[in-house]
């Protein structure tokens, strides 16, 4: 069988639970944003800029890749700047062929102009729903749902949580906490995970990227995860491997399995941070073999230089994977997205399954 290319899988459905929006921009409206509210950047032409992000990102160390974010986010402090980042990620996305995508965002970084936090995620969801449609008139639909971030540095994230309930009928499906792992454990918002599950609402969690299983134990069995944003160092609780026949799971990564935990790996941007030495033996890997409930994500688009097409690429690649891998993949991202169940199956049954049922012939 021919090797799957980057241009076959941009045309397969696809669906994406881990992409945050501050992460996302394309590099010239970053020059037309920055030009707008007098913000300095390293470099004045969009070919320049973009290779600025992913070689600033390039260098191992999750702090250092999260200071790149101070000029994407500084160009996202007015109503007209959000509603455009918002608009454009949804058409870049479906431009990939992304049918359904979780975007996340933390609205309390967009309140240096004086926006409040409803101002934000309404300018924010406006956005999506004009590209959505865009996307849709072009005859490339996608849905987009919202999560709703808080910094996990900051103490904000009892007021986001119930901003992010407010909202849930109005576009946001979710909640999530970002930021520095080391020093900063999720349990310092258990009052705000709590609160969440009495109102069953779904969040996410990032875990287990800089920070190792403690990090992921903590946001699974003190706080209630759904999902791990990440949790690559997952595999720290496995040894051995399935070709070898002596692979054992530990008690934590056991549990995760059979509880299908959904696993937010973001290949490129596991590697630029230092939580898998390369693509080729990343451990999305060994959990894929394993039966982990795997997802794959992009992260951050602009940092990476990468979209899920290339992802996926990548992964084909490194492993020998084709449709059938990037079918289970992608059905797997499907039955984890926040989205009422009937909504999911329909979006599996009728948009995924025959496209790939084509692809393997």
């Amino acid at each position: 069988m021919a090797a799957i290319t980057h241009s076959d899988i941009v045309k397969a459905p696809k669906a994406l639970l881990h992409d945050h929006l501050d992460g996302g921009l394309r590099p010239e409206t970053i020059l037309e944003l920055a030009e707008a509210v007098r913000h300095p950047l390293p470099a004045n032409d969009a070919e320049a800029l973009g290779a600025w992000f992913v070689a600033a990102a390039d260098s191992g160390s999750l702090e250092r890749y999260l200071e790149t974010f101070a000029h994407t986010v500084a160009v996202m402090q007015t109503e007209a700047g959000l509603h455009r980042v918002a608009r454009e990620c949804a058409l870049d996305l479906a431009a990939d062929g992304v049918v359904y995508a979780e975007v996340r965002y933390a609205p309390e970084q967009h309140l240096e102009r004086g926006l409040s936090l409803d101002a934000v995620v309404d300018a924010v969801n406006a956005g999506f729903v004009d590209g959505c449609a865009e996307a849709a008139a072009q005859g490339r639909p996608i849905r987009v749902g919202v999560l709703l971030t808080a910094m996990r540095h900051a103490a904000r994230s009892q007021e986001i949580a119930e901003l992010a309930v407010r909202y849930r009928d109005a576009g946001v499906v979710g909640f999530d906490i970002a930021g520095a792992e080391a020093g900063f454990p999720p349990t310092r918002h258990l009052d705000a995970f709590e609160y969440l599950q009495r109102e069953n609402f779904h969040f996410t969690i990032h875990a287990g990227e800089a920070f190792g299983l403690p990090s992921i134990w903590q946001a699974i069995q003190w706080c209630g995860a759904d999902r791990l944003g990440h949790g690559v160092r997952l595999v720290d609780d496995v040894t051995g491997t399935p070709a070898g026949g002596d692979a054992a799971l530990g008690r934590l990564a056991a549990y995760v399995r059979d509880k299908r935990i959904p696993l937010e790996l973001c290949p490129s941007s596991n590697v630029q941070t230092g939580a898998a030495p390369s693509i080729a033996e990343h451990p999305i890997g060994l959990l894929h073999d394993l039966r982990f409930r795997v997802t794959v994500n992009t992260d951050n688009r602009l940092m990476s230089g990468t979209s899920m097409s290339r992802e996926m690429a990548l992964l084909c690649e490194a492993f020998g994977w084709g449709w059938a891998e990037l079918r289970w993949l992608t059905i797997n991202a499907m039955k984890s997205a926040f989205i009422p169940f009937d909504e999911r199956l329909a979006i599996i049954d009728e948009t995924i399954k025959p496209a790939y049922a084509k692809l393997l012939g």
